[in-house]
């Protein structure tokens, strides 16, 4: 349970980039951060007109979902998806939860492996520690709980799910084995599934098959100016989505390979269409 949260339509800067009905809640308190953060949501065209209850997508990095001049390097420029895929009968609600900045990989890691942590990685992870099952626990304790208290949202599981890209599909992924009877679907985008967090791996083979769909997809260029990283991130990809075929998962699975796609927003914003269609 969580306290009351109210939510505002999104009044963004001059320059705002926002589209269709996007609303902003008041800040939340992160305890195990110490740190407050706002949560989005972006409500369907049709959600003013009718009764029903939604399907529900929750994403990380929330401020670069809907609005360039918020954003970190960008934006996915899902508001404007969501309004055309609208058109085709497709409509959820989707709700951005902002990353926590300088605590962002440690915050998306459910594990953390230190004898493979890269040198220029470690001022991430000062203390060695990671927040991913607290960030859990507060997507579910706090975030949907509120979200759910606001909104008509859908109790189906398999209209449920998370969504993101990088650390956030890493997280995304786990999200999905940790609690398979919450959510129903899953989209991991250009997943860091490489060292030090490839622990997931052993962590989703222990867990089994659940009833799910999951989207993995990954870019040729991830690091275009780093071939070895790029090359471990494609290699991640190719390894997770061959560990859901043999785990059991066909049509549940899509796999999306974009041979020069880069590590960026631009390029997620590319695929998302591909990939909401597929788990809605």
């Amino acid at each position: 349970m969580t306290d009351t949260i109210e939510w505002q339509s999104y009044d963004g800067d001059p320059d705002s980039t926002v589209v269709g009905d996007v609303r902003v809640s008041d800040p939340v308190t992160v305890e195990y951060l110490d740190i407050k953060r706002e949560l989005l949501a972006y409500l369907p065209p049709g959600y003013a007109e009718t009764d029903r209850a939604y399907p529900v997508v929750y994403m990380h990095d929330g401020r670069n979902l809907f609005d360039e001049a918020a954003s970190n390097d960008g934006e996915w420029g899902v508001d404007e998806t969501m309004e055309e895929l609208a058109d085709d009968g497709i409509e959820a609600i989707v709700v951005g939860v902002p990353n926590a900045g300088e605590d962002r990989m440690a915050e998306y890691a459910p594990f953390l492996d230190t004898a493979t942590l890269p040198p220029d990685m470690a001022e991430q992870f000062p203390e060695g520690e990671v927040y991913g099952d607290q960030y859990l626990d507060f997507l579910l304790e706090t975030v949907k709980p509120a979200v759910e208290s606001a909104f008509r949202t859908s109790d189906d599981r398999e209209e449920t799910g998370v969504a993101g890209s990088s650390m956030g599909g890493l997280i995304s992924l786990y999200a999905q084995f940790r609690e398979p009877e919450t959510f129903g679907f899953a989209g991991v985008m250009s997943p860091a599934v490489t060292p030090p967090f490839t622990e997931v791996f052993e962590f989703v083979e222990s867990v089994g098959h659940v009833d799910a769909r999951i989207h993995v997809d990954v870019g040729g260029e991830e690091f275009a100016e780093e071939p070895a990283q790029s090359e471990a991130f494609e290699d991640g990809a190719r390894r997770l989505a061959d560990t859901l075929e043999e785990m059991g998962y066909d049509e549940e699975l899509q796999f999306v390979y974009e041979a020069d796609a880069v590590h960026h927003e631009s390029a997620w914003r590319r695929r998302f269409p591909e990939m909401i269609r597929f788990l809605l």
